[in-house]
């Protein structure tokens, strides 16, 4: 039996870091929203022991550094049965877009139609925070206020549809950890998280974006990227951000928008336009 999901990518509305937990993990502060950019996950049981992960980028790592085989480890523990895993890849590494996670909440959601059915959504949720901290949302999608690590969400009303993301992924590769080691030697400029939260209860979108940031465009240089705002600004962005730890950039505009005008402006950053994507409820979707 051969089981293929969607996985799709994820932006960052907002991004705040709140301190340290215990572990020694920042605690994070997110509202994050899925959109319509989806790797293609498939998971098939082989005879054979091991796992064969197949991929359409032949730059990403296809054995235990790559984070399906990660999920997969987390899911069985030492006893593996045999399995291919083949990436159909869209979502850009090194985005801040969760493409990694994705898979990874992919890889979870086809073992348990395989192996385990009756397992509770709760369940697959604390295997995939033993992967990674987006992996848990990345199961569940749509539109979540997101703390702790990450994984400690708060479902709310996904985006509707007339909100358009314009998405660009500049020519930039971003490290999640020296992108954290740089927030550590740094003083924050502490966004009004609180009130994002309020309105994001309410799904007051209009009001919300003017207070959204992420703070890692504190740390983080992007080239042309004020610029880049301010012109998206004028076309009728409601919002034009850095998602995660970079380095994608992304224009949230309505219906009012000029949305040519805004991905004239964005492609000014250089890289790869990935399209203007709309919103989804959910992370991961059985085909």
């Amino acid at each position: 039996m051969r089981v293929s999901y969607r996985a799709y990518a994820k932006l960052n509305l907002h991004l705040d870091i709140t301190g340290i937990l215990p572990n020694g993990y920042h605690s994070v502060a997110m509202l994050m929203q899925s959109v319509d950019l989806a790797d293609v996950v498939t998971v098939e049981p082989t005879r054979f022991g091991g796992v064969d992960i197949r991929c359409n980028l032949p730059h990403i790592p296809r054995d235990r550094r790559n984070i399906a085989w990660k999920a997969a480890a987390a899911f069985f523990g030492e006893e593996m049965p045999g399995l291919k895993i083949t990436l159909e890849k869209q979502i850009p590494a090194g985005a801040g877009m969760a493409g990694g996670s994705a898979d990874a909440a992919a890889v979870l959601a086809a073992l348990r139609v395989l192996y385990a059915p009756e397992m509770t959504d709760g369940a697959l949720r604390d295997i995939g925070m033993r992967v990674g901290a987006d992996v848990p949302f990345c199961l569940r999608g749509g539109c979540c206020w997101a703390e702790g690590a990450g994984e400690q969400l708060t479902p709310l009303q996904s985006l509707p549809p007339e909100f358009r993301f314009a998405v660009i992924k500049p020519n930039i590769h971003v490290s999640t950890a020296n992108a954290y080691a740089n927030i550590d030697a740094i003083e924050l400029r502490q966004p009004d998280t609180k009130r994002v939260y309020s309105l994001a209860l309410q799904s007051d979108w209009v009001s919300l974006f003017p207070h959204c940031a992420n703070v890692f465009e504190q740390v983080i240089a992007i080239p042309g990227l004020a610029q880049a705002k301010m012109l998206c600004g004028t076309a009728g962005s409601l919002l034009t951000q850095m998602t995660g730890s970079g380095s994608a950039v992304f224009a949230v505009c309505d219906q009012s928008a000029d949305i040519r005008q805004v991905q004239q402006s964005l492609r000014a950053l250089g890289g790869d336009f990935l399209g203007v994507l709309g919103p989804v409820p959910h992370g991961v979707e059985r085909m």
